[in-house]
């Protein structure tokens, strides 16, 4: 089983390549919105409170939810140029 330094070393990975797709102040929020997760403003994870697998799970979670929405927007903005093509954006994605 892994160790919380190799936690925390995944996480800020996670965390950075979020920064780089959504931008600092998303990505940053998102995963300072996960329990047992301390994050500085750059993506560092500071420290990892309960069972990192749990908060490991929970930044995904969090980061495919918001990128669902994301999905869902885009799609959602660009099909407005195509009125004359029908998809549906309203579940889940």
């Amino acid at each position: 089983m892994a160790d919380n330094e190799q936690y925390k070393v995944l996480l800020t990975e996670i965390i950075k390549k979020q920064i780089v797709i959504l931008g600092p102040d998303i990505s940053v929020l998102k995963a300072r919105n996960i329990l047992g997760l301390t994050v500085e403003d750059d993506g560092t994870v500071v420290s990892i409170e309960g069972d990192p697998q749990e908060v490991l799970q929970g930044l995904i979670d969090e980061y495919v939810s918001l990128s669902g929405l994301i999905v869902k927007n885009i799609v959602g903005t660009i099909m407005t140029k195509y009125p004359g093509i029908k998809i549906s954006v309203e579940g889940n994605v």
